[in-house]
């Protein structure tokens, strides 16, 4: 009995222990995937046959936005065409098989979605509309800041005259993970990246003529979702958009290196202060 009491008393001390050491690594996760607030809306939703109470009613018609999208040729994203259908799609199939034609593809397999948010901004520069959303394929995901994690919910609640007013808004209002503290000492933007993404656009350069010192930090809400206004988008240059979408295709980095170095630089390309 002595014994058995004693086993059990070391494996409770034991899992205690445990546990406490990787109580800022739970709590770091739990903040990050919102865990509380699914499970509360998951619960409400089941209860209410899949109704949630948070969102606004569905829009009519097609309006002036449009979702830029990248996606392999297995992904489904018919929810977008079925749950968004008040907006236009760019669905930019990256990996199209010989046999396949989509509609629209990009260059290269590289740079992850980066290559399409890009090819989108190029190809329809001169006739872009007002609000442009940029969404992974998937319909909902961890990082995706909305109580159920759905793309879908996330652009319902966005406030369009709020992206009108402010030019470029991260559709991650969590700041974990990329904006704390830690994170913004960024191994993926460099200041040697940085230059090198940055070389002969018009960011290279200030207004009286000097070139502009990378920064020391670079920080940003994961993971390259957001939306912006046409007016943001025109106050660059066509000729950086071709110069930011060459240095993904051209660059020594990996498909994914390049796309998490677009990543962290959309909100700077877009207007914001690096951190």
């Amino acid at each position: 009995m002595r014994a058995t009491l004693r086993i059990t008393l070391t494996a409770c001390l034991i899992l205690f222990i445990v546990l406490f050491a990787l109580k800022s690594l739970i709590e770091d996760k739990w903040d990050q995937y919102g865990v509380g607030s699914f499970i509360e809306h998951k619960v409400k939703s089941t209860f209410r046959d899949g109704t949630v109470d948070y969102l606004p009613s569905s829009a009519g018609a097609t309006g002036d936005k449009v979702v830029v999208m990248a996606r392999l040729e297995k992904d489904d994203t018919n929810w977008v065409a079925e749950k968004l259908s008040d907006w236009q799609a760019a669905l930019y199939t990256v990996d199209p098989s010989p046999s396949s034609h989509p509609q629209l593809t990009t260059p290269s397999n590289k740079g992850h979605e980066a290559m399409a948010y890009l090819t989108y901004i190029i190809d329809n520069y001169g006739a872009l509309p007002s609000i442009l959303a940029f969404l992974h394929s998937h319909l909902s995901a961890w990082h995706t800041d909305t109580p159920l994690h759905s793309n879908v919910d996330a652009l319902r609640m966005l406030k369009l005259e709020y992206v009108e007013q402010n030019g470029y808004v991260n559709l991650r209002c969590n700041h974990n993970p990329g904006c704390l503290e830690a994170h913004t000492h960024n191994a993926h933007v460099t200041p040697a990246v940085y230059e090198e993404v940055f070389r002969g656009t018009s960011t290279e350069f200030n207004r009286t003529g000097h070139r502009v010192q990378p920064p020391d930090r670079v920080g940003a809400s994961c993971c390259a979702q957001f939306a912006v206004s046409r007016d943001q988008v025109l106050k660059r240059p066509l000729g950086d958009y071709e110069r930011f979408r060459e240095w993904i295709l051209h660059t020594k980095e990996t498909d994914a290196k390049s796309g998490r170095v677009m990543e962290f630089l959309w909100h700077v390309i877009f207007g914001r202060d690096p951190v």
